[in-house]
């Protein structure tokens, strides 16, 4: 079985799986970083890369995937600030136990 759940060529999933990378840098373990990807868009299936989704970095996904900024407005974390006030900024929590977005066994 692979990390990944969604449909698509070998360079997409190295794609999402620079998107794991980083949510693993905020402190994810990759079975975390991995389900977080598969909630999102592990229902889908890609176009050969670069899907659209390109058109934004991997950090942009994972910032988006992994923090809230506490708004309730519906935007975006502004990480792309030079010094952000994260002062606010909520962890979201992360796919329900019992999801099938978990596909790597979680560390203890």
């Amino acid at each position: 079985m692979n990390e990944f759940l969604m449909v698509a060529d070998e360079e997409m999933l190295k794609f999402f799986s620079g998107i794991a990378d980083v949510l693993q840098g905020f402190g994810a373990s990759r079975a975390e970083a991995v389900a977080r990807v598969n909630a999102a868009w592990g229902h889908r299936a890609f176009d050969p890369y670069p899907d659209l989704m390109c058109h934004e970095s991997p950090e942009f996904w994972a910032y988006g995937l992994y923090y809230d900024d506490g708004k309730n407005d519906g935007t975006t974390v502004p990480y792309w600030e030079e010094n952000p006030d994260r002062s606010g900024w909520l962890v979201k929590p992360p796919p329900p136990a019992d999801s099938p977005a978990w596909t790597l066994p979680r560390e203890a």
